[in-house]
């Protein structure tokens, strides 16, 4: 009866219902403003160094205002830990469910992996900055973190096994050790390139991909794959 008695006048609708919708919107945008310069600041100094003050200071609004959107500053870290998955997805994972089943979208996997960490060694990667702040500590940001870096793991652990399906990798391979040596070395590249200066730690990431690849391939793809380097 409700919705009927709405839909007849239109008019009030619109006068009632618009600038609601207005009101929200304007919400929304300024919380994804606030992520977005929460995220930023977070790769800088990591996830324990955000505060509402200092957010407050970024985004030009006030503490109350900043801290009207999440209440507290946990649920605030942990709105920048799904963001940040929200958009390792979309820049690895999805963009790497275009390449065929099998080692080209392991591989795909890898390279988008590679360029994410490789454009994070000036910033920080919330993954690692983050493991590092929470690894001995409980609660529901290390939950949200752990909850995201697995889900990433069983997706590379996923690849692998599709790998085997396709006859492309060895059936005897454990598919956790594979993606645990994948995972590996952007592990090792992060530290190298971030830590050490290590120059080369690209390539030499890409050159430990290249042989894991190879030390559990099947011999029917390695053959189909020196087929194609020769033709």
């Amino acid at each position: 009866m409700t919705v009927r008695k709405i839909s007849l006048h239109p008019r009030h609708t619109g006068l009632a219902v618009e600038p609601a919708k207005r009101v929200l919107l304007k919400g929304q945008q300024t919380k994804a403003a606030i992520i977005d310069a929460a995220l930023g600041l977070a790769s800088q100094i990591g996830l324990e160094g955000l505060s509402i003050g200092a957010l407050a200071e970024i985004t030009g609004m006030s503490k109350s205002g900043v801290f009207a959107h999440f209440g507290s500053r946990e649920e605030l870290q942990i709105s920048v830990v799904r963001e940040y998955h929200e958009r390792f997805e979309a820049l690895v994972f999805y963009p790497a469910m275009q390449a065929p089943r099998g080692v080209p979208r392991l591989q795909a996997m890898f390279d988008n992996w590679m360029v994410q960490t490789s454009a994070e060694i000036d910033s920080g990667c919330i993954y690692i900055s983050g493991a590092v702040e929470f690894d001995d500590r409980s609660g529901p940001v290390r939950d949200a973190l752990a909850s995201s870096v697995s889900s990433w793991q069983v997706a590379v652990r996923r690849a692998v096994e599709l790998a085997q399906a396709e006859g492309q990798l060895v059936r005897e391979a454990d598919p956790m050790q594979v993606a645990f040596e994948i995972h590996g070395l952007i592990l090792a590249l992060h530290y190298e390139a971030r830590f050490l200066k290590a120059p080369g730690a690209a390539d030499r990431a890409r050159q430990g991909f290249a042989r894991i690849v190879e030390r559990y391939s099947t011999p029917a793809y390695r053959a189909q794959i020196s087929r194609g380097h020769k033709a």
